[in-house]
């Protein structure tokens, strides 16, 4: 039992590593470009033997999905520095740093609109300070629309993208 406790810390600590590695070098909230200037090439990291484009912080302007749920709405760009940048993975489609991240989200709550098995997808919003994934996500439905949840899915937020 030991041992599966050591993995599971192990595993986690190694989705942290890869979540440091894939957002690693983005300037923090407020701090990097504005949402209309495009990604900059930072300056080689100590330790880093080469230079890398840094992602923006928030995802970019696509063209507004109209709330199909009803559900409140919060803005893109109100959404935690680490929200947008998950944004911005989505829609690169990937690579995403946690195994269960683009994983069919079954909508048990039935809190989001009722869909087909496999309509909706789930990723990883990560909490600093926590040791886990944490109770933040992100739920994209097939049709383009994205939720956010900041309470492992006990409700949910339209996310208004482009504003």
């Amino acid at each position: 039992m030991k041992t599966r406790g050591l993995l599971a810390t192990l595993a986690a600590l190694l989705g942290l590593v890869v979540l440091v590695f894939v957002l690693g070098g983005l300037p923090q909230a407020g701090t990097g470009p504005s949402p209309a200037s495009p990604a900059t090439t930072s300056s080689p990291v100590a330790g880093s033997p080469t230079a890398r484009t840094a992602a923006p912080t928030t995802a970019p302007r696509a063209p507004g999905v109209a709330n199909p749920s009803g559900l409140p709405e919060i803005k893109a760009s109100a959404l935690p520095s680490e929200a947008r940048r998950v944004l911005v993975l989505i829609a690169r489609g990937g690579p995403y740093p946690y195994a269960r991240d683009n994983a069919v989200f079954s909508n048990f709550e039935r809190i989001l609109p009722r869909k087909s098995s496999g309509y909706y997808r789930e990723f990883t919003v990560p909490t600093p300070g926590e040791s886990d994934r944490g109770a933040r996500r992100i739920v994209t439905g097939a049709g383009g629309e994205k939720y956010y949840t900041a309470d492992h899915y006990n409700s949910f937020k339209f996310i208004a993208e482009g504003k």
